[in-house]
């Protein structure tokens, strides 16, 4: 196993969220209404949990998630069960492209710290049990950047940023010796935030007074912070995307501005990079990334919809990317998860397993 964890991210992988089933769905609904309680409902999560493992395993993936199946959404969850953060309804949802989100978001309430309670260490070591040693279980979380949307830092108890930067990299740099504890061995962090950085139409910034070229400069800061002590034979991943809800998207805009500081400096293994449209840019800023350095995933395949891409159209793809980056140094997957909510993109289940076989199969076309 750990042989083969030192090639993550692997030449076929994915980002993480699949499709919430019908009967999941109902669970959740039930559990709300009080039709059943929360025993029942993790019971409901753990059997398609142990389903959609057996699928990712069966359509040939080597690293495997369980879905996301126990939140609801991809970051929230994470993060309302830290210390100082508390989740609540608001008055307005995330704008997405023709469609605003549920209204639902974070709030620092006091001093920033990782619970160590937090339910995802429990909910990893269940997970870990399910996969056993036939597969590399992931554990997906959102970036501790995410923190810095607005509105959710509160200047009575943080009036500076950088205190509020050091106690969010302290809380992370706990979390991740939890999750390493409790067997984490393929950690990916989720950034929407530093990906809006490099867009001029992303307005969702926390900025402390600081200059957009400051505000990545710090968020590079403290991903690299948290992984300061970082043992050797975790593989952690940043996944950038520019937003992912119901087949929508929230802001457009290539990797440009923040590539000469985040591909060149920010030491995690591999980047996970939306390129499925034209709202991606090129490919050129991938030249900043080391030679030799981390692992450059391209999102080629959407999860949006469920339409195949032209096979061929996918290896131009890769070969433009090689252009700026080593092929071996590449590997494919979709731009995104399937179901960054629980709500889910626009395709079927079948769809989507389809997507992820065919990943599977052209990178073996490809990576020969």
């Amino acid at each position: 196993m750990t042989q083969t964890l030192v090639k993550a991210p692997f030449k076929a992988d994915h980002v993480g969220s699949l499709l919430r089933p019908e009967n999941l769905h109902q669970a959740r609904e039930d559990f709300k209404t009080g039709k059943i309680t929360a025993a029942e409902l993790r019971e409901v999560e753990t059997k398609e949990i142990k389903r959609i493992v057996d699928k990712q395993i069966e359509v040939g993936l080597e690293a495997v998630t369980d879905g996301e199946f126990r939140r609801s959404w991809w970051h929230l969850d994470f993060l309302e069960h830290l210390n100082g953060i508390e989740g609540y309804n608001t008055e307005k949802g995330y704008q997405f492209d023709g469609v605003e989100t549920d209204r639902y978001h974070v709030r620092n309430t006091g001093k920033i710290s990782f619970n160590a309670d937090h339910p995802f260490i429990k909910d990893f070591i269940e997970f870990k049990e399910i996969v056993g040693d036939r597969a590399v279980p992931k554990q997906t979380i959102p970036s501790p950047n995410q923190l810095f949307e607005v509105g959710i830092r509160n200047p009575e108890i943080y009036p500076d940023i950088e205190e509020y930067a050091n106690d969010i990299t302290q809380a992370y740099r706990d979390a991740v010796k939890a999750f390493y504890d409790a067997g984490v061995r393929y950690l990916q962090l989720d950034d929407v935030y530093i990906a809006g950085l490099s867009s001029s139409d992303f307005k969702l910034i926390d900025t402390g007074g600081y200059s957009r070229e400051q505000l990545i400069d710090l968020a590079v800061r403290i991903v690299n912070g948290v992984l300061e002590d970082k043992p050797e034979d975790l593989i952690v991943t940043t996944h950038l995307c520019r937003g992912n809800y119901r087949s929508s998207w929230a802001f457009q805009g290539s990797y440009a501005e923040v590539a000469p500081i985040l591909f060149a400096k920010e030491k995690v293994d591999g980047f996970f990079l939306e390129y499925d449209d034209e709202r991606s840019g090129t490919f050129e800023p991938l030249k900043h990334v080391p030679k030799g350095g981390a692992q450059v995933v391209i999102g080629a395949i959407t999860s949006k919809f469920g339409e195949l891409e032209d096979k061929e159209v996918i290896k131009k793809r890769i070969e433009a990317a090689s252009r700026f980056v080593p092929l071996e140094q590449i590997a494919l997957s979709p731009q995104c998860g399937f179901a960054s909510t629980h709500h889910g993109n626009k395709l079927t289940e079948d769809e989507q397993w389809t997507k992820l076989k065919y990943i599977v199969e052209l990178s073996k076309e490809i990576w020969k």
